[in-house]
């Protein structure tokens, strides 16, 4: 589904600092005036430990063509944050039924095109998922899988090539990357798998000894 300013994605909740709800407004208008509001950003890992990105379809109104994280949205009015974090997750990349974690919201401001701002208290959630995503082609136009230094490398060499908010996201990701065994992440003692845990702390600096996958 393409962004539109017809849907009913099109109102979003305006919040305060504490993200406490002051209203809604069309989403159109808040990027344009650049007012605060609520978000959900989803991040998913696979047991490789690698993250699950997605490129943003030609036919969204701002940021369309760039890699970004897997999913992210806004909240309906009286909507959950963690039920727009699963919405979204189905809609634009075909993922039912994977658990998501929250960690620490975050507050961002970027502007994403000439006349459009987004600033939004984002809430992050992370979770696990070994299969191929089925991405709405309305949404998402490409996805790959990526171990996050490689990630961060091209982040900072071609910024361009990625969303204005994915730097954000990425600095409020759970310990994954070099510690999977640490705070962030738990390894099944049956069968290897990886499972995450909420984690309020970002993830540590590349190893160059990871390659991508």
């Amino acid at each position: 589904m393409i962004d539109s300013p017809d849907t009913a994605d099109d109102l979003v909740v305006l919040v305060d600092a504490e993200d406490e709800t002051l209203g809604v407004a069309r989403k159109l208008d808040v990027h344009a005036d650049g007012r605060l509001h609520r978000a959900v950003s989803v991040m998913l890992f696979d047991s490789d430990e690698r993250v699950l990105l997605q490129r943003r379809a030609a036919g969204k109104y701002h940021s369309a063509g760039l890699w970004s994280n897997t999913c992210c949205g806004h909240p309906r009015p009286n909507e959950p944050a963690l039920a727009a974090a699963r919405r979204r997750l189905r809609a634009e990349m075909g993922i039912e039924d994977c658990d998501l974690t929250p960690t620490t919201p975050f507050v961002y401001r970027e502007r994403v095109t000439v006349g459009l701002v987004e600033y939004e208290l984002d809430h992050l959630f992370v979770g696990v998922w070994n299969d191929d995503p089925q991405p709405d082609p309305e949404e998402v136009s490409d996805w790959r899988w990526m171990r996050l230094p490689w990630l961060q490398q091209d982040l900072a060499e071609h910024g361009e090539r990625y969303t204005a908010w994915l730097s954000h996201v990425l600095e409020h990701l759970p310990a994954l990357a070099r510690h999977p065994e640490g705070a962030g992440a738990k390894r099944s003692a049956t069968d290897g798998s990886l499972s995450l845990e909420a984690v309020q702390q970002p993830w540590p600096e590349s190893d160059p000894s990871l390659r991508s996958g």
